[in-house]
């Protein structure tokens, strides 16, 4: 199995369950980790044949921008889901941090692993 892999990738969003976060965006930093095989694409040197990670970025943060849930968990979820069918990868990592949250903490945040064989499971 191969990575790829994003980090820090910032999308401000609104979000949050306190009634003044339903009037701010806040910057939420994605960090994801997708199983692939480069193989195919290391081979052919064509990116049709790779796990095109300018267009995860680009649709998560679409996704994340429209999406204005008031649970960080909701949203992890749905971005998971999201890798998971759209881009057609059997397994992804995704952390999301948001930093601030905590007044005393550095970051506060969640990781979730998601597969395509555990969502079928469920």
């Amino acid at each position: 199995m191969d990575i790829v892999y994003l980090r820090d990738l910032r999308i401000d969003t609104v979000i949050g369950v306190f009634e003044w976060e339903r009037h701010i965006k806040q910057t939420l930093s994605f960090d994801l980790e997708m199983a692939t095989d480069i193989r195919r694409a290391a081979a052919s040197d064509d990116l049709q044949f790779a796990l095109n990670y300018k267009a995860v970025s680009d649709r998560i943060s679409e996704f994340v921008a429209n999406r204005h849930p008031q649970l960080i968990e909701t949203l992890i979820e749905e971005v998971a889901q999201l890798v998971l069918t759209e881009f057609a990868v059997p397994w992804v990592r995704v952390k999301v941090s948001k930093a601030g949250a905590v007044r005393t903490a550095g970051d506060v945040g969640i990781i979730i692993e998601r597969s395509k064989i555990l969502a079928a499971a469920e």
